[in-house]
């Protein structure tokens, strides 16, 4: 008989255990006893991976002892010929190469706050970037540099042309000696590590200010999720923990699941991390056959798109044991498709935020091919609970506004404190998404709040109508919107990318839909697209791009 989650938990988190706990002051928050307490801590620790290999990128490959090397020198040029000070901010600008690892870890170390530019901005947002954190120094590649050069910050360029005034990465690390220690600095848990810029759908982008407790949780929290996964198997957790993990991170580093659940984990547990320049499945596909990756982690279109690629079957995916996933919401069609195209796999879906440090709630093993439709439940360290519009807490099965409580949740939003006063109250983050509970504490999604389309006065949850729409074997992809209507408000539309070669005419999918969802919820309108759906770095759909390029609104 499989243990209870009960069982597992208590036997992970008791006294002694790697998954000990302990409370911060009287403020009823519980920590990982044994995370790292700052960022510099973790960086030592990686340290003792030595000749392992950290990064591959290309036919690049950086060994932990390097990483520790270059990190710690950059850190000290940075304290030494830029004058960069506790709590000043480092802006980091760059696709997912080595030099983006090799920066943050210098920032951090030097006690900077480490500020990840999003390297999809326009010039005009990285400018509002670079003048809204306030940043000292900025370290870009190339292409960001051309971008960057206007704000007049000190400005050190990695990979491509160096405009002038600026000064190349490699000129600035200059030689890198083998006895390098890292710059004198003291940092407390509770000192600001990162700010990261929220997606925000409307209005400029919040900074989130995460601390050095949040960033050290973060690999913590991750290793709980596999290790609860293989107790409640009734496996040996502690043979798993023995295995090298080698990771294919196939999101970018300056979003949170990228920097947390891929990058301070693999620091942390000495696993191997494999960059992509950009996200192409083909690549993907042969980057696990030569760099025998282990797991997988980004969002649920990558897995999708991963075993849809023509080359699926022609690769060795032998050493590929896990597929992690989350940062936008899952189709159980997907859990599908992994067992049948990928079996003996461990899929996993979880839930976070930029707020919360990436992961806060996960769902894996046995619990996700139970519950599909599930997050699945928070780590021991998280406290959840689901809210009415007055902040009183619904029981189980009611939908409400989730609400996240923990050591991963962010300080606020960086000089917004309007802003942090509407979201964190009586340190509760109030998360903005819609919804509810089981009775044994696994938590659904129904929606986000600002995303539902109200057609009548009835509530349609987008993200219910697309895991049907998802059912369809003719459907690759798919957004649910509201359309304007005069007389009920708003009317359920839907966009549809097809499979490759498929056809589908609209009375033959709503005649589908008819046997999965209420007749309410099936959308009246369709639009078929052949190109991919705009999404922005995280995964998640851009509703308002399609609400702008269909409705002109």
């Amino acid at each position: 008989m499989s243990p209870t989650h009960a069982q597992v938990q208590a036997q992970l988190t008791g006294p002694g255990q790697p998954f000990e706990m302990e409370e911060i002051g009287d403020t009823g928050i519980r920590t990982w006893k044994h995370a790292p307490a700052h960022f510099r801590a973790l960086l030592e620790l990686s340290r003792s991976h030595g000749e392992q290999v950290f990064l591959a990128y290309e036919d690049e490959h950086i060994t932990f002892e390097d990483h520790f090397r270059r990190a710690a020198t950059l850190a000290r040029r940075l304290v030494d010929e830029y004058g960069v000070r506790k709590g000043d901010r480092v802006g980091v600008a760059m696709r997912n190469y080595p030099e983006w690892v090799i920066s943050l870890s210098a920032a951090l170390a030097a006690g900077a706050v480490a500020v990840p530019l999003n390297a999809w901005w326009t010039e005009a947002e990285l400018g509002y970037g670079v003048s809204d954190s306030g940043a000292k120094v900025l370290i870009a590649d190339g292409e960001r540099a051309a971008r960057l050069a206007s704000t007049g910050v000190p400005l050190i360029v990695a990979r491509g042309e160096v405009p002038d005034g600026a000064r190349a990465f490699d000129e600035v690390m200059g030689e890198i000696a083998a006895d390098v220690r890292l710059p004198d600095v003291e940092l407390r848990p509770e000192d600001p590590a990162t700010i990261f810029y929220t997606s925000g759908t409307t209005g400029s982008p919040k900074g989130a200010l995460g601390s050095h407790r949040n960033l050290g949780q973060s690999p913590m929290t991750v290793s709980y999720g596999f290790v609860r996964a293989m107790a409640l198997a009734g496996k040996d957790a502690a043979a798993g923990a023995g295995v090298r993990r080698v990771t294919l991170l196939t999101v970018p580093l300056f979003h949170v699941t990228g920097c947390f659940s891929a990058l301070t984990t693999s620091m942390f547990g000495g696993g191997g991390l494999v960059l992509m320049y950009k996200w192409d499945a083909g690549q993907a596909l042969r980057l696990i056959e030569r760099e025998r990756v282990t797991g997988m982690i980004g969002v649920p279109t990558n897995a999708w798109q991963l075993m849809s690629h023509p080359d699926f079957g022609k690769h060795d995916l032998s050493s590929l044991s896990s597929l992690g996933y989350g940062g936008a919401p899952a189709p159980p069609k997907l859990l599908e498709r992994i067992t049948r195209n990928l079996p003996n796999r461990a899929p996993s879906n979880g839930y976070g935020m930029t707020e919360t440090t990436a992961l806060a709630i996960g769902n894996g093993g046995a619990d996700y091919h139970a519950r599909p439709d599930s997050i699945g439940r928070p780590v021991p360290v998280v406290d959840v609970r689901v809210v009415d519009p007055a902040g009183a807490e619904l029981p189980a099965g009611e939908v409400g506004e989730l609400c996240l409580r923990g050591p991963n949740v962010i300080m606020g939003y960086w000089n917004k404190p309007e802003a942090t006063a509407q979201t964190f109250v009586d340190g509760w983050l109030h998360t903005g998404d819609l919804a509810r509970l089981d009775d044994d504490g696994f938590v659904y999604i129904v929606d986000r709040a600002k995303d539902m389309v109200i057609r009548g006065g009835e509530n349609v949850y987008c993200a219910e109508v697309e895991a049907a729409l998802f059912d369809h074997p003719a459907v690759d992809d798919a957004a649910v919107i509201g359309v304007p209507h005069e007389e009920l408000g708003e009317e359920v539309g839907a966009v549809i990318r097809l499979v490759p070669g498929a056809s589908l005419a609209t009375e033959d999918l709503t005649s589908f839909l008819g046997d999965r969802i209420a007749k309410f919820k099936i959308p009246v309108h369709f639009w078929f697209r052949e190109d991919e759906l705009p999404r922005n770095p995280g995964g998640k759909i851009l509703k308002t791009h399609l609400r702008r390029e269909i409705l002109g609104a």
